[in-house]
C-alpha cells in the first residue's frame, strides 16, 4: 500500500479523534483542540490538493511528462504531510506560551479611540497620527503611511495604514492595515488587512503589475477571525500575544524580547544590527519583538522599536535579511539617519 493511500485512510481516524477530544474537554483545552483540528484540516487539504494535481498530471499528453509529473507529486506530498506535523507542534508551543483558554479577546467599542486627533494614551513606540510616513530600505523599498481614512469593523473605528513594497521601483505589494488604538493603555490592536501581491510579466504591453495573490488578508468577525495586538500598551519582557488570528491564513505571534535594548549590551541581539542606527535611536529604551507564525514553523523576525519613532529595524536571521528605517516625516531624529552601505 502506498504511503499516500495509507494517509488518506488514516484521515477519518484523526478527524474523529479531534472531534472526540473537543466534545469531552469543554474549554479546558481549547488551544490544543484547535491545534488538533487544524492538523486534520491540513491533512484534508493536502489530500484534496494531491488529487487535483494528480488529475492535471493525467492530462499531460506525453507519457514521460505524465510519469515525471506523478513522481514529482509523490515527493511533494511527503514534504507537505511533514509540514502538517510541524505546524501542529508549533501551535502546541504557542499553547504552552499563552495557555489553553479559547481565544476570544474583549474587543468592545468603549475601549477604543474614534479619532487620532486627541489620543487618551499615545503609544510612544507606535506613533499613530494622520500623515505620518516611514520609509525603509533593504532587499525591498517600503513606505508606510497613516492615511486620513477609517474603517468600521465590529462597530470599532479602525485607522487605515498603507504599506507599499517595491523592488527596483516596481510595485510588488500594496497592503492596507487596519489598526485600532486602545484608549486605556495605548495598545495597538490589529483589526485586519487587505493584502495585494503583484508580479510583472515580460511581453506585456504596457508592462503593468498583475494581481497574483491576496494571501494573508483577513478581517475581524469575518469567518471567525479575531482581533490581535500588534504592539501592547505596556510591553513587558516575556509577554507573548497573538497579533493575528485567522486560522490557516494569518496566525502571527509576538513575544517581547527586550524593553531596554542598547547596542553593545547583548551580543546575540546585536547580530546583524546596523550599529550606527541603533546607537542613534536606542538609549537603553528600545523594544524588541520576536514575531513568528506556526504556519511557517522555524521562521521568525526581530522587530526593533524606538521611542517616538516606532518600528525602525527588522531582522530575519535565517535569510539574513535586514530592513532599516531611512526616513520619516514627523521627527527630527529622522533628519540625519545613518546611511547603510550595500
Amino acid at each position: 500500500m502506498s504511503s499516500f493511500k495509507a494517509l488518506c485512510l488514516a484521515l477519518p481516524l484523526v478527524f474523529v479523534f479531534s472531534q472526540g477530544a473537543q466534545a469531552s474537554g469543554g474549554h479546558n483545552n481549547a488551544c490544543s483542540k484547535t491545534s488538533q483540528l487544524m492538523r486534520s484540516a491540513c491533512y484534508a487539504e493536502t489530500r484534496d490538493d494531491y488529487l487535483v494535481e494528480k488529475a492535471k498530471c493525467y492530462n499531460e499528453s506525453e507519457h514521460y511528462e505524465k510519469r515525471e509529473c506523478l513522481a514529482d507529486l509523490r515527493d511533494e506530498i511527503h514534504e507537505v504531510w511533514g509540514e502538517c506535523h510541524e505546524q501542529f507542534d508549533a501551535r502546541e508551543e504557542v499553547c504552552d506560551a499563552i495557555g489553553q483558554a479559547p481565544y476570544d479577546p474583549s474587543f468592545e467599542v468603549e475601549d477604543f479611540e474614534t479619532s487620532l486627533g486627541s489620543l487618551s494614551v499615545p503609544n510612544p513606540y507606535f506613533p499613530m497620527a494622520t500623515g505620518n510616513i516611514w520609509v525603509y530600505d533593504g532587499d525591498e523599498e517600503i513606505m508606510v503611511e497613516v492615511l486620513d481614512e477609517t474603517k468600521l469593523i465590529d462597530d470599532i473605528t479602525c485607522f487605515v495604514v498603507r504599506d507599499v513594497v517595491s523592488e527596483d521601483g516596481l510595485l510588488v505589494e500594496d497592503t492596507d492595515d487596519w489598526f485600532a488604538v486602545n484608549r486605556n493603555d495605548g495598545g495597538i490592536w490589529y483589526c485586519g488587512e487587505e493584502v495585494k501581491d503583484f508580479e510583472y510579466f515580460e511581453g506585456d504591453v504596457p508592462m503593468l503589475p498583475e494581481l497574483i495573490a491576496i494571501d494573508g488578508s483577513f478581517k475581524v468577525e469575518r469567518d471567525g477571525d479575531r482581533a490581535g495586538i500588534i504592539f501592547p500598551g505596556y510591553p513587558q519582557v516575556g509577554d507573548v500575544f497573538r497579533q493575528e488570528f485567522s486560522l490557516g491564513n494569518a496566525e502571527d505571534i509576538g513575544e517581547i524580547v527586550s524593553t531596554n535594548y542598547h547596542y553593545g549590551e547583548d551580543e546575540a541581539l546585536d547580530e546583524m544590527v546596523p550599529q550606527a542606527l541603533a546607537e542613534q535611536l536606542c538609549n537603553y529604551d528600545c523594544v524588541i519583538v520576536a514575531e513568528y507564525t506556526p504556519i511557517e514553523p522555524g521562521v521568525f523576525e526581530y522587530k526593533f522599536y524606538a521611542r517616538s519613532i516606532g518600528f525602525f529595524l527588522g531582522i530575519n536571521p535565517e535569510d539574513e535579511e535586514v530592513v532599516y528605517l531611512t526616513g520619516c516625516n514627523f521627527s527630527s531624529a529622522c533628519d540625519s539617519l545613518p546611511v547603510e552601505e550595500d
